[in-house]
């Protein structure tokens, strides 16, 4: 991984991230849905929880770093979060097959970093060339509040910790 290029206290740069919002149309799961982009601008004047996995439906990522952050979703609006985001670099379809599969419904915002390259950017980025996976987006989890940094960390190792749901809420 690439040296951070953020910290708590920046402004988030700018960023623009395919995504799918989800309707009542993808519940059965015989439509794809109406790709469309999302910017980090629209995050002014809100509270966003950010976290990233290397890739959906990977073990580590679909079983023990996105389930959490659904089931605590109510302590997050709780804590005042307006916004939660999941990340990766897979393709903006991925993603939003993942959510649906998860149930995440309209609670948790699927975002496509296109070939990790906003995460690079930010010393977020991780290559995995060496398991087939290319440059992926890191394990890591921001806080965001009216566009400033407030909370970022990236996993030291395998596992969740730093960006897992409980690390996050008890920076809230």
């Amino acid at each position: 991984m690439a040296s951070l290029k953020i910290t708590v206290g920046d402004t988030i740069p700018k960023g623009t991230f395919g995504t799918i919002p989800y309707s009542e149309e993808l519940a059965d799961h015989s439509a794809c849905g109406i790709p469309t982009t999302l910017s980090t601008d629209s995050w002014k004047g809100k509270k966003v929880v950010l976290f990233s996995v290397p890739g959906a439906f990977t073990p580590t990522c679909h079983i023990n770093h996105l389930p959490p952050y659904l089931a605590k979703y109510n302590e997050f609006k709780a804590k005042g979060v307006d916004i939660i985001a999941v990340i990766a670099a897979n393709d903006l379809f991925v993603m939003s097959g993942w959510g649906r599969v998860e149930g995440l419904t309209d609670k948790i915002i699927t975002l496509s970093d296109t070939n990790a390259a906003w995460s690079a950017s930010l010393g977020l980025s991780v290559d995995l060339t060496e398991r087939g996976f290319g440059i992926r987006t890191a394990r890591y989890a921001m806080i965001i509040d009216d566009l400033v940094i407030k909370y970022v960390e990236v996993e030291p190792g395998p596992g969740v910790t730093v960006s897992g749901a409980d690390a996050v809420l008890a920076k809230l």
